[in-house]
């Protein structure tokens, strides 16, 4: 059996916490001897604070702790992958994780990773995601997308354009929701979309 290679890093070793259901990447963060004997002994995830220099239960303020399903260690035994169930959002913004600002690549493969984890979500129900609420209640679902679409409305009407943006997102997520819920595949949508931008069809020559 491979022993995990705290002196490499210092007595610190890099932890990547994963989603056990969904294989969503939550967050990074670092472990010590002491950290990894804490989460093993009780069954939650313990971390070393590189800025307090001590010890941290994930979730011991917030209540957003990480229960441990299982431990793995890399090839060189000095990275260690956790599975965890994730209680609330895994990042101390309140984002689900700690991975949110893309610094390349295309946005469409945005859209696709979107659907891919609502997908998840739907298959996987969280009690605790908004994304299985809305999978799990037809009136919550159409009435989000009500209230986002009056949102956008208002936005406009005011020409403040980051709010849009963001009104927009919102529209585009729920709209999501809803067509995935109803068993719509969303490239149906952009089927109809470049359909509708095809030349019209020349009328055949009589002559």
């Amino acid at each position: 059996m491979t022993e995990i290679d705290f002196a490499k890093g210092n007595g610190l070793v890099p932890v990547i916490a994963q989603d056990a259901v969904t294989g969503d990447v939550l967050m990074l963060a670092y472990m010590d001897r002491e950290a990894y004997d804490a989460t093993r002994r009780t069954g939650f995830m313990h971390y070393h604070s590189r800025s307090r220099g001590k010890l941290w239960k994930k979730g011991e303020e917030s209540g957003h702790v990480q229960e441990v399903v299982a431990l793995e260690l890399d090839c060189d035994g000095d990275t260690i992958l956790a599975k965890v169930r994730q209680t609330g959002p895994a990042c101390h913004t309140g984002a689900p994780c700690c991975f949110v600002e893309r610094l390349h690549g295309d946005h469409d493969v945005i859209l696709t990773e979107l659907v891919s984890v609502m997908r998840r979500r739907m298959e996987n129900p969280n009690p605790h995601s908004h994304t299985s609420k809305l999978f799990a209640s037809e009136n919550l679902r159409l009435k989000k997308l009500a209230e986002e679409s009056a949102e956008v409305i208002m936005a406009a009407k005011e020409h403040d354009k980051a709010k849009l943006a963001e009104e927009g997102a919102d529209i585009l997520f729920h709209l999501l929701a809803v067509l995935l819920a109803e068993g719509v595949d969303p490239r149906d949508v952009l089927d109809v979309l470049a359909k509708r931008r095809m030349p019209p069809a020349k009328p055949a020559s009589s002559g």
